[in-house]
């Protein structure tokens, strides 16, 4: 698998992908491309056109993607929104969707969750959804919320009961499939953001916008369980392409530390330059491991949690340790964009604060791993 997906991202090279960054553009063909050969629906089971894999295998079509210098963020969403939809949709909405997803007809790339006053304090947020005869009609706004310009369907989640109402905040919360291409212009607005990074982000902002009732994703007032399953199988799957961009990263600096010579001889021969790439190599196999074993406990049903969110931090400061370190290893020519390095440099930073920031992942470990006092 990983041969395969080297092949395919072996013919969309490095100038490729520098060049959508100065553009701002979509790789369309390359999206494509991993569709048509299957790539993008392996979680999706075998009935419904997919492969059938688990969220392991979909690992390493991530990691390989941003080990060859490619942006694996032009893609990654159809992966783990779809573990929202496997696991909590309908068998009417699988029927419905899934092969049409696996055969590239339909594109599910964007997951609706983030807001401007709430960030990651998901139970809070102020998007509604109100049930009107057979259809519920939403209004809010929603924030850095990527490829909905280049997806066709998204998950939404959204209060259906108002958070005084409720035993639990995490109750009242609804999770909904919303076809875009009947909400752009129809109640939905988006509004692309400009950003340091291609993301292709936007805001968007509802105004009574009709959701037929039979795209509600689960049970109402669940929503929060059903987004989780995304949200841990998006963490899982980022830190892999995190795995992927440290490897880029030391494979870069190792070969110019063997060819860059100074002062007559190469500069990896000396150990200022050695260790940081050994250190940088030691943190990310360290960090691989605890990708697999939260894609391991996923793929069996498990609880991975912590797991998911340990693999995410680690992974994501195994990168950026690694882009740092290439970038001193390359010294003023890393500024240069035709060595790509910058380009990367940016796209691996946004990961120690999204999906989910590093303190918010410590958080969570002190207090559910650990048991210590709620910090907030």
């Amino acid at each position: 698998m990983r041969e395969a997906v080297a092949a395919l991202c072996a013919r969309y090279g490095e100038d490729y992908w520098r060049r959508l960054d100065a553009e701002r553009g979509y790789p369309t063909e390359f999206v494509r491309e991993m569709n048509e050969a299957g790539f993008l629906s392996a979680l999706i089971p075998e009935e419904y056109g997919g492969a059938g894999l688990g969220v392991i295998d979909a690992c390493v079509i991530m990691e390989e993607i941003s080990r060859r210098g490619a942006h694996a963020g032009a893609c990654h969403a159809q992966m783990y929104v779809m573990g929202a939809v496997l696991r909590h949709g309908s068998e009417a909405q699988k029927r419905a969707y899934l092969p049409k997803i696996a055969s590239g007809e339909l594109r599910l790339q964007s997951f609706g969750v983030t807001e401007p006053t709430t960030g990651t304090d998901t139970t809070k947020l102020r998007t509604t959804a109100r049930r009107d005869g057979d259809v519920y009609r939403v209004n809010g706004q929603k924030v850095w919320i990527s490829r909905v310009q280049h997806s066709d369907l998204m998950v939404l989640l959204a209060r259906t009961t108002p958070l005084e109402q409720v035993e639990k905040k995490t109750k009242g919360l609804s999770a909904f499939i919303v076809d875009l291409r009947e909400a752009v212009g129809n109640g939905l607005t988006v509004r692309p953001i400009d950003a340091m990074i291609n993301h292709h982000a936007c805001e968007l902002f509802f105004d009574d916008l009709a959701i037929p009732a039979g795209n509600l994703l689960g049970k109402e007032g669940d929503g929060f369980r059903v987004v989780l399953d995304g949200m841990n199988a998006e963490r899982i799957l980022i830190a892999s392409e995190c795995i992927g961009d440290a490897r880029y990263f030391i494979d870069k600096a190792s070969a110019y530390a063997k060819d860059r010579v100074v002062f007559e001889r190469p500069i990896g021969t000396n150990q200022g330059i050695q260790f940081p790439i050994a250190k940088c190599y030691a943190e990310t196999e360290a960090a691989a491991l605890m990708v697999e074993r939260a894609a391991t406990l996923f793929d069996a049903g498990e609880k991975c949690g912590a797991e998911a969110n340990m693999a995410k931090m680690l992974a994501a400061d195994a990168s950026w340790n690694a882009a740092d370190m290439c970038m001193q290893t390359h010294g003023g020519f890393a500024f240069s964009r035709e060595y790509d390095i910058e380009r990367k440099f940016r796209e691996t930073r946004l990961y120690r604060i999204a999906p989910i920031s590093t303190n918010l992942v410590l958080s969570y470990i002190a207090e559910h791993v650990l048991g210590l006092p709620r910090s907030f």
